[in-house]
């Protein structure tokens, strides 16, 4: 199975369109959330992208314990650092993968709060499970754009607000 050749696709197709949701990001509007449960709008973008950087994590670690502080929430201000810090989280994916081997993603992974295992991923599922994070952090921020009258970009085909629908 080419499961690392499809790892690559999948990763690049979310990169390019997670772009087309940052070149629309909205300036002034960091803190808006449609619900007092829900995460402010820089925040949520701010996670999108920063699960760009996951592979890397992932290949290079047993393990990741929030516990033990291995997780830091990138905290950023402006698009143009949204913008910034995706094209470097997708240039560390793409160096990982270019050093990864389909044994490798065999390897075990998981998330653990001190000695309590939240999950636990082979790492070909660990990435997986990565790019299902993408996409449904992505879906909230579309509804986020919706709400505040922003074009939402079409992400596996023209959405609603595109022309050609």
């Amino acid at each position: 199975m080419e499961s690392l050749a499809h790892l690559k696709k999948e990763f690049e197709d979310e990169y390019q369109t997670t772009k087309k949701f940052l070149a629309v990001f909205p300036e002034g509007k960091n803190e808006y959330a449609p619900h007092e449960k829900s995460m402010k709008l820089m925040p949520l973008a701010t996670h999108v992208i920063e699960i760009f950087g996951w592979p890397e994590i992932v290949m290079k670690t047993e393990k990741l314990d929030f516990a033990a502080g291995d997780y830091q929430p990138t905290i950023l201000a402006t698009k143009e650092e949204l913008q910034k810090k995706l094209e470097e989280d997708y240039a560390k994916t793409k160096e990982t993968f270019d050093h990864t081997t389909e044994e490798d993603l065999s390897g075990k992974w998981s998330m653990n709060m001190g000695e309590k295992i939240l999950a636990e991923y082979t790492k070909y599922s660990a990435m997986r499970h990565a790019l299902n994070q993408i996409t449904h952090h992505r879906a909230q921020l579309g509804v986020y754009y919706r709400l505040n009258e922003i074009p939402v970009p079409g992400s596996y085909g023209p959405s609603a607000d595109e022309s050609e629908f």
